[in-house]
């Protein structure tokens, strides 16, 4: 048998990676380790440099936590906070819910394509920022219109604070 094949579908995660699902490993019954999935995922995608969940990386964490591949590709293809495609280093989400479109979140919408150049779902050509596909709640009415940038919440908006909160972006790296 090569060597190759001795590895583990596991060995392409980094001890950090490891180290972040043992620590929600231990907060489950050893026979309900698929519970530390969602918490395994989201850190995978976050240390990737394109943000997203490639089918290697989804079979690694299969493979480190014990649980069928399909499993896991069942869990990364249901929930919108996992990209499945490489996309922008600045994820944005626009809430579209009621709240937020009644208090404008349609113009925030189309002040960022315009401003960034592109559509919902799209990443700009450098790279750089990722406007997902609309957004049906993030939980934020009270604050509406909101978005979140890099999982951060942003309430209140305008078209002035959403390209304030954008040009921070770019002074930050």
């Amino acid at each position: 048998m090569p060597a190759s094949n001795l590895n583990r579908k596991s060995d392409l995660l980094s001890a950090e990676i490891k180290s972040e699902i043992d620590l929600w490993l231990q907060k489950y019954p050893d026979d309900q380790r698929q519970s530390a999935l969602l918490a395994a995922l989201r850190s995978v995608q976050h240390h990737d440099e394109q943000h997203y969940l490639s089918t290697e990386m989804m079979d690694a964490v299969a493979d480190y936590i014990g649980v069928s591949e399909i499993a896991v590709y069942e869990v990364a293809s249901f929930y919108s906070m996992f990209n499945l495609q490489p996309v922008g280093k600045h994820e944005i989400s626009v809430c579209t819910n009621v709240s937020c479109m009644l208090r404008g979140s349609g113009e925030i919408v189309e002040h960022l394509e315009k401003k960034l150049g592109i559509k919902l779902g799209e990443s700009t050509a450098d790279g750089k920022f990722f406007l997902k596909k609309e957004e049906e709640c993030l939980a934020a009415c009270c604050g509406a219109p909101m978005m979140q940038v890099d999982h951060v919440y942003h309430e209140n908006l305008t078209v002035e604070k959403v390209d304030k909160i954008l040009d921070g972006l770019e002074k930050k790296k």
